[in-house]
């Protein structure tokens, strides 16, 4: 996670991100076609979705309260908004 990301943390932006469940180690690189988050995590009961929000929460440096799964709960692309914070709203 040597990039830093937090240019993409805008609120209201919405990220394209493709996961890797299983991977080696766990990590959050910008590809041509959106993030790639490799996670060791295995893809069952939403466990591979918890590690992939915190992941990118840690990456783009916004707590994962601010970050919302729109679409993509059972597949390996999904997609991301980042919402306001709290004290924002």
């Amino acid at each position: 996670m040597s990039d830093d990301l937090r240019h993409l943390a805008v609120p209201g932006a919405t990220l394209s991100v493709r996961v890797t469940p299983r991977a080696r180690r766990n990590a959050v690189t910008l590809a041509e076609d959106g993030l790639r988050v490799h996670t060791t995590t295995v893809p069952e009961d939403g466990k591979a979705n918890d590690a992939v929000i915190r992941l990118l929460s840690k990456a783009l440096d916004v707590p994962r309260s601010q970050l919302t799964l729109l679409r993509g709960a059972t597949s390996r692309d999904k997609l991301f908004r980042v919402d306001q914070p709290r004290s924002m709203r």
